[in-house]
């Protein structure tokens, strides 16, 4: 992958991993770490609405959908009630029409399916952090 440091360059962003399996957390550090965003990590929907409802900062999230406590589509809902223009990726090993529909029908506002591309959820992320879709 052909890294570029100005197209992916989010210093005054922060993004938020909520993300229950460690090791899934250290791949999207290491994908994430040369962006230079900050990052914030969780590990279930509920801390995730919670974060959300007390950090304006946040710019995005990155939303699993099979979480503990609280799932991700659940969370997603919660948030979007309170913040709907804060942008939600989806993250998820399902890849089935029907579960793009449930994310997107959750408040989700893009998907990416697991294992996760580099260079796709780059660019995903891209999208949403360039034009400036936050709260």
């Amino acid at each position: 992958m052909l890294f570029d440091p100005v197209l992916y360059s989010w210093e005054n962003s922060t993004i938020l991993i909520v993300e229950d399996d460690y090791s899934s957390v250290f791949y999207l550090k290491e994908i994430l770490k040369d962006t230079h965003v900050n990052l914030e990590i969780t590990g279930d929907g509920e801390s995730a609405v919670e974060m959300c409802r007390s950090n304006p900062l946040i710019n995005l999230v990155l939303m699993d959908i099979q979480l503990p406590v609280m799932d991700g589509l659940e969370a997603t809902k919660l948030i979007k009630k309170m913040r709907p223009n804060l942008p939600v990726i989806a993250q998820t090993a399902y890849a089935m029409p029907y579960d793009l529909e449930n994310c997107l029908k959750a408040g989700c506002d893009d998907y990416i399916t697991k294992p996760i591309d580099m260079q796709e959820l780059l660019e995903k992320i891209s999208k949403f952090l360039l034009i400036g879709k936050t709260d």
